[in-house]
């Protein structure tokens, strides 16, 4: 690979540019002020440096971008040249026009670059995150919490009272769909991406740790402020969504890098699972290869360890402006339903898991200390991975649990109104309450007690304990809910009591079938898949996700938006990139 160190000269642009090349941050890119990112353009073949010519504005590329310029004669073997300019960033607010060309072969495109209000408009920002959350989650979790009477709620969720609504397109760079990874990244950079990546634009570079690179809003914060930052989820702190507040690469899989990455920010908070990812490869249930030890070294960067829910809420009566790194599971935590009511998953392995609530009130108590005000992330990994399972049940126990967490949010904000609360999902699954499903129905057939329109009546879910959550999910006439998406299985047309519903096991060829531990479960019906067979789960859905908002800057959520859009909200809310009014 020939690297070289160039200066490009300008050119006179003709008309009828041939979009033969990739130019990124990419076209109609929206870049916040003095925000920092990679500047790459990648030639179809190869090509002479001194034939490459740049214009920003009509004027050298030079002019605005400051640094270095790096030319790869021939790009991973690709037989495509290619310029880069890393870590840079364009300080003045304004449309830009990049015209780039080699020979005859060149292509254009637009960026708009944002200030913000120089008056800061929130103090804190609290930023809720289901994954996979949709419509039918919310619903469900009110009509289970709540009851229905006569065709009105019996109360309220937390998520209900939120003021703001808009509605947000989820498609991705390189696809209508979509994933977890590059759904969250577009929410923490402002920038789109291909599926699987995270804080980069998908490009030909064969490293997944060099694509071009755009900044996450935890780098944003560290930059720009004093604020405290805190992430909480019930999955592995390196999955999607929590990785998203920091990391950088094509691959969501990176976890081991990914774990480095959240330690180079240092949140003040950080709390959730995938504790095999910080221990070194020595140690027994490590995930890395190498010998680098994370939890020591966030202990001598001044964290206290919390390994379960008691250590965490001792670390938290303790603290006064200290730091928190709960780590509860080596893994993903167990599902709500799992934790509070059946033990089953992997509890009896690791006894006194949090809930997200619980961590979320920990959260606010250590970063509430902070005067200048603090970011949490709550992501609650469970409604996207249950919905993958066609485990409605646990599902929709994990929403409700979402929501009491959202409650303890709401009280915050109650007593600090500064603060902004947004709940949203990154992409939604294709997931529908039908009706319900009455066991004192005649018949043996399952299907036959499934109701429809006025056969469908109401459920019989109760909480006589008053604590928010139904007593059993067992009941007798119960929801019905069907995914428009899933492999071969055997729907039960009950809740999975003996551990989380595994839907479709591998057959040895590549292809995955109906699991037949269901099999002989009275009434199962076989469902012949409609995705390939060699996906073992529900998929992801393109539906637009629903954002609600509540507090200072909320009002700016409105109609139709991008993912990469509710970035731009943040940071005028935060003030990041203040310009003289």
């Amino acid at each position: 690979m020939k690297k070289l160190c160039c200066a490009l000269a300008a050119f006179a642009l003709l008309p009828g540019l041939v979009s033969a090349q990739s130019i990124y941050p990419l076209d109609r890119a929206t870049i916040l002020s003095g925000s920092k990112f990679d500047f790459k353009v990648e030639f179809p073949t190869i090509v002479a440096p001194e034939d490459i010519q740049v214009l920003i504005n009509g004027e050298s590329y030079e002019t605005l971008l400051r640094g270095s310029a790096e030319f790869i004669e021939n790009e991973d073997d690709s037989n495509g040249s290619t310029l880069i300019l890393r870590d840079i960033s364009v300080d003045a607010p304004g449309s830009y026009t990049v015209e780039a060309r080699a020979g005859e072969e060149g292509a254009t495109v637009n960026w708009e670059v944002f200030g913000t209000p120089a008056e800061r408009k929130a103090k804190n920002v609290i930023f809720f995150l289901g994954d996979g959350l949709t419509v039918a989650h919310r619903t469900a979790a009110r009509i289970i919490s709540k009851g229905n009477t006569e065709g009105k709620a019996d109360g309220r969720l937390a998520l209900d009272d939120l003021q703001y609504t808009a509605l947000i397109g989820t498609s991705s760079q390189d696809t209508i769909h979509n994933d977890s990874a590059n759904t969250m990244a577009a929410y923490m950079t402002g920038h789109k991406s291909v599926v699987n990546a995270l804080g980069v634009y998908g490009s030909r570079a064969a490293s997944n740790f060099d694509h071009p690179k755009v900044e996450t809003l935890g780098e944003a914060l560290r930059r720009t402020t004093d604020m405290s930052i805190g992430i909480v989820t019930n999955t592995e702190l390196q999955d999607a969504t929590p990785a998203a507040v920091a990391s950088h690469t094509i691959s969501r899989n990176d976890k081991p890098e990914i774990t480095e990455m959240l330690f180079a920010i240092r949140p003040e908070v950080i709390m959730g699972g995938g504790s095999a990812y910080f221990l070194p490869q020595s140690t027994p249930g490590s995930s890395r290869k190498d010998d680098q030890d994370f939890i020591a070294k966030f202990q001598e960067a001044g964290y206290t360890l919390a390994t379960s829910a008691e250590e965490m809420r001792q670390a938290a009566a303790d603290h006064t402006d200290g730091k928190l790194l709960g780590l509860f599971h080596t893994g993903n935590l167990d599902t709500t339903l799992d934790i509070r009511q059946l033990r089953k998953g992997t509890v009896e392995t690791f006894p006194d898991q949090p809930i997200l609530a619980d961590m979320t009130q920990v959260a606010l108590d250590i970063l509430s200390k902070n005067e200048d005000g603090f970011f949490l992330m709550v992501e609650n990994g469970h409604t996207d991975k249950l919905a993958h399972a066609l485990d409605w049940e646990r599902a929709i126990y994990d929403m409700i649990a979402f929501d009491h967490a959202i409650g303890v949010a709401r009280e915050f904000q109650q007593a600090n109104p500064d603060t902004l609360i947004i709940v949203v999902g990154d992409h939604t699954h294709g997931m529908s309450i039908t009706g319900t499903v009455d066991d004192d129905k005649p018949g043996d057939e399952m299907r036959e007690k499934v109701g429809t329109y006025q056969r469908a009546g109401f459920t019989n879910y109760v909480d006589e304990d008053g604590d928010g959550y139904p007593d059993s999910m067992d009941v007798s006439k119960r929801l019905m809910i069907y995914f428009g998406n899933f492999p071969d299985h055997y729907e039960t047309f009950r809740p999975k009591l003996d551990g989380p519903f595994v839907p479709a096991v591998a057959d040895g060829n590549g292809n995955f079938v109906a699991n037949e531990a269901y099999k002989d479960v009275p009434g199962a019906v076989l469902r012949i898949g409609n995705i390939p067979a060699n996906v073992n789960a529900g998929t992801h859905s393109i539906d637009d996700e629903v954002l609600q908002a509540d507090g200072p800057g909320a009002e700016n959520f409105r109609g139709y938006m991008e993912n990469s859009d509710v970035y731009r909200v943040i940071a005028e809310a935060l003030a990041l990139a203040p310009q003289a009014e």
